[in-house]
């Protein structure tokens, strides 16, 4: 198996906090590897800088065999890397399908991707032609999803999707990235959910104080409830 992303040595100051500190980590081509911790440990931080938020102040990133540690966020977006913010970013004032369009820099909509999405999100067709402000906080991530999937992706980075959903939305969430990854995409997902983490994660690792302090198998940490108490504080079970 190939290692799609890696991570070396990575630090990251914002303003005077240093908040990575030394991050080492590997995400394999064509798994789902989930970034775990308490909060403030570092996962959103994590992601951020991946995707040229915040700048590496220390270590590489490489991506696909290429060094963007560097790079802007649109240049390493063009290297096919998706992003999916815990703040379910969407353009309010534009419709479903401008936010959509915006998204699709490739071309136009491909009319077999949006139907299969749809089968995911209904209401995206509902609403196709609805001000993305007015939806609810579930359907806006659904749209904050859909942005990122619209085009295919070498690798999705999604940070605490299930955050906030309904169950019945949570299960639809879960097939929808389970079908990606089907598909040939690389996921790094941050998320408290512990059915979503056990039924999507491969490969886990777990952040405390700006550091990866455990790496193992999803299912072994999801079978082991004094590890899990251990580097989190509690049992995933507690984090439904």
């Amino acid at each position: 198996m190939t290692d799609l992303l890696t991570l070396a040595g990575v630090h990251t100051h914002v303003g005077r906090y240093h908040i990575l500190q030394g991050v080492d980590f590997a995400v394999t081509e064509g798994q789902t590897t989930m970034l775990l911790g308490r909060n403030g440990a570092g996962k959103t931080s994590t992601l951020r800088t991946i995707m040229g938020l915040w700048q590496a102040s220390h270590g590489l990133i490489s991506f696909d065999g290429e060094r963007i540690e560097k790079r802007a966020t649109p240049d390493i977006a063009r290297l096919g890397v998706g992003y999916v913010p815990e703040s379910m970013a969407v353009f309010s004032d534009l419709s479903v399908r401008e936010n959509l369009l915006l998204a699709a820099r490739d071309g136009p909509l491909d009319d077999a991707r949006l139907q299969w999405i749809f089968g995911f999100f209904p209401a995206l067709r509902r609403f196709w032609l609805s001000r993305a402000g007015a939806l609810s906080g579930g359907q806006k991530q659904m749209l904050s999803i859909a942005r990122a999937i619209v085009e295919p992706r070498k690798l999705l980075l999604i940070d605490e999707p299930t955050k906030g959903l309904a169950p019945s939305i949570v299960g639809a969430l879960i097939e929808c990235l389970a079908e990606i990854k089907r598909r040939g995409a690389t996921i790094l997902l941050v998320e408290q959910n512990f059915h979503a983490a056990r039924a999507l994660g491969d490969a886990v690792m777990v952040m405390d104080n700006g550091k990866i302090v455990h790496r193992g198998a999803m299912a072994e940490l999801a079978a082991d409830v004094a590890l899990q108490e251990r580097l989190l504080g509690l049992s995933l079970e507690a984090h439904q």
